[in-house]
């Protein structure tokens, strides 16, 4: 049984970093064991250097996979905790390939999946995680700047790299989006970030029902509170005392941990989900949603 940590009030500057997370967050439980659901498998896992990918990318590494993950280019927190993750997987026994990338531009995202193929020989799993949220308050505030960098990262990444991804995909891969709780239930502060989540919720249903006939299944995950490094550099870096006892409003009365997401990616990308596509699973706490 996970158990509740105390979170208190801290921040961080954007991107974050897990090494200063503050409790340090699970990313695999201690009695996990892998049983080779995504042997000889290879997956992709967009911002997998920390937080919910890094969960998700450890977790496949444990279950048979080789893993490539991509993180922020341009900054040592982001490269120290890739290099970190990179490690772990080793220790599991699979390869693990780190890319910095700017997946804002699409020509960064074809030389990715061209460069993840050329090295690997192949891609099965593709997991678009990477992601960014800024607070505000007033939408009469909110810059065109920001309201197009939230947009860039968080939707238009992912027709970029799903785009170039397909090809390559084949019968039983899959394709898995985070998309968010905050989708369903429309946070006001968050209203950039919340409408690129709705997108995703949309774009996962329609490329489901485009690509369910070739045996290529594409589902997402709506996390609720998870304690990662975006909640201290976004949330927090708006104002720290958002963190304290950050997780507290779901009916379970805590935030989540990335060991308890990471199965369900593993559950995605293997044959255990072989009749589930256009889904959305909600590992939030138990908050009610509709959808």
């Amino acid at each position: 049984m996970v158990k509740k940590v105390e979170i208190h009030a801290q921040s961080q500057k954007l991107p974050g970093s897990e090494a200063k997370l503050s409790p340090k967050a699970e990313m695999i439980r201690e009695d996990y064991r892998g049983s080779g659901k995504l042997a000889g498998k290879v997956a992709l896992v967009t911002g997998g250097d920390s937080g919910i990918g890094r969960s998700a990318a450890l977790h496949f590494a444990r279950e048979g996979a080789d893993v490539a993950i991509t993180y922020l280019p341009n900054n040592e927190d982001e490269a120290a905790d890739a290099r970190s993750i990179k490690a772990l997987i080793e220790q599991e026994g699979q390869q693990c390939a780190i890319y910095p990338v700017d997946l804002r531009k699409a020509e960064n995202c074809r030389k990715l999946i061209a460069d993840v193929v050329e090295a690997f020989g192949k891609l099965n799993v593709l997991v678009n995680n990477a992601g960014t949220q800024y607070p505000n308050e007033d939408l009469t505030t909110l810059s065109d700047e920001q309201w197009l960098n939230t947009f860039d990262t968080n939707i238009h990444s992912i027709f970029f790299l799903t785009k170039a991804a397909l090809p390559h995909l084949k019968e039983d891969d899959s394709i898995i989006n985070t998309t968010s709780v905050n989708a369903y239930i429309g946070p006001q502060m968050l209203i950039d970030y919340t409408a690129t989540k709705g997108a995703i919720v949309s774009f996962t249903r329609a490329l489901s029902n485009q690509v369910a006939g070739k045996g290529i299944r594409v589902n997402a995950v709506a996390p609720g509170p998870v304690w990662t490094p975006l909640q201290p550099a976004t949330l927090g870096d708006y104002n720290p005392e958002l963190l304290e006892n950050f997780g507290h409003e779901t009916p379970m009365g805590r935030a989540g941990q990335p060991s308890e997401l990471g199965p369900i990616y593993v559950f995605l990308a293997s044959l255990d989900s072989s009749y589930i596509s256009g889904q959305v699973i909600h590992p939030n706490g138990g908050t009610m949603v509709g959808g």
